[in-house]
């Protein structure tokens, strides 16, 4: 099957069979969304959702965020992963958008880049679901996914991310990273993937191959 054949396929199933497919991280505005995508590195958004809500009544913007304490911010999220680095990096992004955005968030890479605790995975996260931009946010469901579909053949997120943005329609990239994510999720588990379940099998480089 030609690369471009595999990709026809299975984002003509997608758009059929899952024409909605949105974040499952809850926000309300693009402050919280961004403090949950930090929090949501190596953890679960089922986890993070458990913790939001009572770090958001405390610390509902950025300017609250920045005068908050290290315990404080810590005490909320301590049963998130990693939660000494994370509070750390929540309170000064939350510094660094008062001192120099006043307090909104920037809506290109480059700048969420720049922000304490912001990698390029989740500078596209943003994009893509804040502000509705063309990216391709690769995390470990996107990866394993792509490779395992055939979509991609990549050694690194990175190439992972420049294949699929090369084969992807710019106008489908925001609903095809949570495409990749939710299947990843539900259908395409990395120890046992449910192929007998799964609707893009006949696309599938790894279920051919078996």
């Amino acid at each position: 099957m030609l690369l471009k054949e595999r990709y026809k396929g299975v984002i003509e199933w997608f758009q059929q069979h899952m024409p909605v497919a949105e974040t499952e991280l809850h926000y309300t505005n693009s402050f919280e969304l961004l403090v949950a995508i930090v929090l949501s590195a190596q953890c679960t958004d089922k986890r993070v959702n458990l913790t939001t809500p009572a770090l958001f009544k405390s610390f509902p913007t950025p300017q609250a965020m920045a005068k908050a304490s290290f315990e404080e911010v810590f005490a909320l999220i301590k049963s998130i992963s990693y939660p000494n680095n994370k509070a750390k990096h929540l309170i000064a992004l939350s510094q660094q958008l008062v001192d120099k955005y006043d307090g909104v968030i920037p809506d290109d890479a480059e700048r969420l880049q720049e922000l304490p605790g912001v990698g390029r995975k989740t500078a596209n996260v943003m994009l893509v679901v804040a502000f509705k931009k063309p990216a391709m946010p690769v995390d470990t469901h996107v990866f394993r996914v792509a490779n395992r579909i055939g979509l991609t053949t990549a050694k690194n997120p990175l190439q992972s991310e420049k294949t699929l943005v090369k084969n992807i329609p710019n106008h489908l990239l925001p609903i095809a990273h949570h495409w990749l994510i939710l299947h990843g999720r539900y259908t395409c588990l990395a120890r046992k993937p449910k192929c007998d379940e799964c609707g893009i099998r006949t696309f599938c480089k790894f279920f051919n191959k078996k």
